[in-house]
């Protein structure tokens, strides 16, 4: 069982940046590789960005390549999101989710459907 714990979301001016942290418990959480997904309002989830459970290979949306950053501290057992040039459209709530480890192309990790755990989200506004 992994139980996750999403923080630093906020409200924040265009341009400005944010880093939200996935924290999670349980042993195994190393072997599960991670994504990020975000819902907007009157919108469906979609995939931001996901790292393997080695951390060798990260993937990206293409809405936020060269802007966001995932990486995860297996000592420290989380996940975080560095997301710089932040945009209005960037609004949405961010959610953290984990999936097995044998989960490692972008086509099975930019799909929610392959989670099993998710956190409960943090919202981030971003205002022009």
């Amino acid at each position: 069982q992994v139980q996750l714990v999403e923080s630093g979301g906020g409200s924040v001016q265009a341009g400005a940046s944010l880093r939200l942290s996935c924290a999670a418990s349980g042993r195994t959480f190393s072997s599960y590789a991670v994504g990020w997904f975000r819902q907007a309002p009157g919108k469906e989830r979609e995939f931001v960005a996901a790292i393997r459970w080695s951390g060798g290979s990260t993937f990206y949306a293409d809405s936020v390549k060269g802007r966001f950053t995932i990486s995860r501290d297996f000592a420290k057992n989380t996940v975080d999101l560095q997301m710089n040039s932040l945009k209005p459209e960037d609004t949405a709530v961010y959610y953290c989710a984990a999936a097995p480890g044998y989960s490692t192309s972008y086509f099975t990790l930019s799909n929610s459907d392959g989670y099993n755990y998710w956190g409960q989200g943090t919202q981030v506004t971003v205002s022009s």
